[in-house]
């Protein structure tokens, strides 16, 4: 097994899995942990050649889907509950269209069907392989954070900018090529899952109108806006955290 995760919470509980954004590890979730670590076993990893986990070579959407699925099958889980933030969140998506027998219910935030376009994808993808990380890093804060957060916040945008700056470039690059390729416009009217939708409202990535087509094309999906930019759940982490247990105790009631 070499996707590296951190387990949380009692082992009896039913299983979260959290699924972080490019650029990002597992600690980004940590602003969320303990309270949803007191009502379920919380499952985080590193996403593709980020943080510890050290997979190479050229990776799709399914792919990066497909690695959850691996790591709930090494761990003998056969359902879980899901909650994906950006690319976590089209991989949710893509988990909700085609492998909806392992999920209770899913929550996305700051995500959408299609993130952004692919010559741009591929362009960051060409940069980053030519030189470095440093120049995507430099103009993290301003795509992640709203300009009041950032200047009340300036430790923690800091260190997630300086994590991003550290992050393996051709792992990073790898996950663009992947988004560059991916496209669910075609599917999210096919999710029959219970899903939560979760929009930042100054959120310049992935807009408010994103999670409105998403929460237009998936029937019985719910969505909130939040008052953040694209990491909401640091940005508006009690409200994000909030909303989020709302929904799942609510699906794991029923």
């Amino acid at each position: 097994m070499n996707i590296h995760y951190r387990l949380d919470g009692p082992e009896s509980a039913p299983v979260l899995v959290l699924s972080n954004s490019l650029g990002t590890t597992l600690s980004l979730w940590d602003a969320q942990v303990a309270e949803l670590s007191q009502r379920f076993r919380v499952l985080r990893y590193d996403i593709h050649g980020h943080g510890q986990t050290t997979k190479h070579g050229k990776v799709t959407l399914s792919q990066l889907a497909g690695d959850v699925i691996e790591l709930l099958d090494h761990l003998s889980i056969q359902k879980a509950f899901f909650c994906g933030i950006s690319m976590g969140g089209l991989t949710g998506l893509w988990l909700a269209r085609f492998a909806p027998e392992r999920f209770h219910a899913i929550a996305v935030a700051n995500t959408a069907a299609k993130i952004g376009e692919q010559a741009g994808w591929l362009s960051r993808a060409r940069t980053v392989r030519n030189e470095g990380m440093g120049v995507v890093a430099a103009g993290a804060a301003d795509r992640w954070f709203s300009h009041e957060f950032r200047q009340h916040h300036p430790a923690e945008v800091e260190q997630l900018c300086h994590q991003l700056a550290n992050t393996h470039a051709e792992g990073y690059a790898e996950c663009c090529d992947a988004l560059a390729a991916a496209d669910l416009r075609a599917e999210v009217a096919a999710i029959r899952l219970p899903m939560l939708i979760i929009a930042g409202e100054f959120d310049p990535v992935t807009t408010v109108a994103d999670a409105d087509y998403l929460h237009q094309q998936i029937d019985g999906s719910l969505q909130v806006e939040l008052a953040a930019s694209h990491l909401s759940n640091v940005e508006a982490s009690e409200e994000f955290t909030a909303a989020l247990v709302a929904f799942l105790e609510r699906e794991h009631e029923r």
